[in-house]
């Protein structure tokens, strides 16, 4: 299985289960983990848990990434 890769991240974890739950209902498997990058947009801004970095697999990457920037 290939290793997850990062298609966005959002300001906390109920943003991230709001993505993942759309990935999902259209087939993507999806998962999502804090991250601690500093150069992040939402760096100290509210939300809860912290910054979270949406994860795809590898093949799903370009679908994701069409169906974030559709929403």
């Amino acid at each position: 299985m290939a290793e997850p890769v990062r298609v966005t991240t959002v300001p906390g974890e109920p943003e991230a289960e709001v993505l993942c739950g759309l990935l999902r209902a259209n087939g993507i498997k999806c998962g999502h983990r804090p991250t601690e990058e500093d150069d992040s947009a939402f760096e100290n801004f509210g939300g809860e848990g912290g910054t979270r970095e949406i994860l795809v697999d590898p093949a799903d990457l370009e679908d994701a990434k069409a169906l974030l920037n559709e929403s």
